[in-house]
């Protein structure tokens, strides 16, 4: 049985566009779930089956036009659009095998291999301390340290039981990575234990395609992650239309935020908060 393969970007018209390939037979097959993500198609065994027996025979490339799945949402979506979405998928599939037959063949002639970034998606969770300033003034500065670092190892310990990664640390903040369902998990029980420190946190989630640098996670996905943690209010999880959509049937309840301008990212952004239990 195959992996979940990759999930992949596009650029078409403005618009990320998400995709998948699999298999490597002669002809070439595109197929478009539409109402669907597609992480989801692999959850099902009788769709999965399905797609592995195309992929045995043919080059499969699964996409999610414009407004769909995992790629981005504009504020119109017309036919058009997603004839463009596919051949802009179609027009980078192809650039994307060159390039690693191009790298390869100079690899046997002993060239200078070309640089080829690796990305992953990724769901990423930011937290935050609200008012950190005024406690740190209140307490002073070696309670607040003593505060601060029984926070940070408290986080850690959330990380590590939900499955997750803590990629970096900026100031009182935390960067981490997880699945979508367990990031949500892990906010919220940061969230719920800060106010026994006489802290608040606020949390943004989101997922996205990353790219690899030394092991960090970088890119635009890393950036809109950041912003949506920032429009958070203090105790509150906020998560990106995609991390939603990727958790539906869950359990998880939400509390739609309205449309958000996130600073340094292009478009409106749907976010929504996690419900209380």
């Amino acid at each position: 049985m195959l992996d979940v393969p990759d999930v992949r970007y596009a650029r078409g018209g403005g618009v990320a566009v998400a995709y998948q390939v699999i298999g490597s037979g002669p002809r070439e097959l595109v197929f478009v779930p539409f109402l669907s993500n597609l992480m989801w198609l692999w959850q099902l065994p009788a769709l999965r089956r399905f797609l592995e027996r195309l992929a045995a025979e043919t080059r499969l490339t699964l996409v999610n036009p414009r407004g769909m799945g995992l790629s981005d949402r504009p504020r119109s979506v017309s036919l058009e659009g997603w004839m463009d979405d596919i051949k802009a998928v179609l027009d980078l599939s192809p650039a994307e095998d060159d390039a690693i037959a191009d790298a390869t063949l100079g690899f046997v002639r002993g060239e200078a291999p070309r640089t080829i970034p690796d990305s992953v998606l990724a769901t990423l969770l930011f937290t935050d301390l609200v008012g950190s300033t005024h406690r740190a003034a209140e307490l002073g500065d070696r309670a607040w340290r003593d505060v601060l670092e029984r926070h940070h190892a408290a986080v850690r310990r959330e990380v590590a039981r939900f499955r997750g990664a803590v990629i970096d640390t900026a100031g009182d903040g935390f960067f981490c990575r997880f699945g979508p369902a367990r990031a949500i998990a892990c906010a919220r029980e940061i969230v719920a234990a800060a106010p026994e420190l006489g802290l608040a946190v606020r949390a943004g989630v989101h997922t996205g395609e990353c790219e690899l640098a030394l092991e960090k996670l970088v890119g635009l996905s890393v950036v809109i992650g950041a912003r949506v943690a920032g429009e958070a209010a203090a105790g509150e999880v906020l998560v990106s239309r995609t991390v939603k959509d990727l958790v539906a049937g869950s359990g998880l309840a939400f509390e739609d935020r309205g449309e958000r301008e996130l600073k340094g990212v292009p478009g409106a952004w749907r976010l929504y908060a996690v419900a209380a239990e």
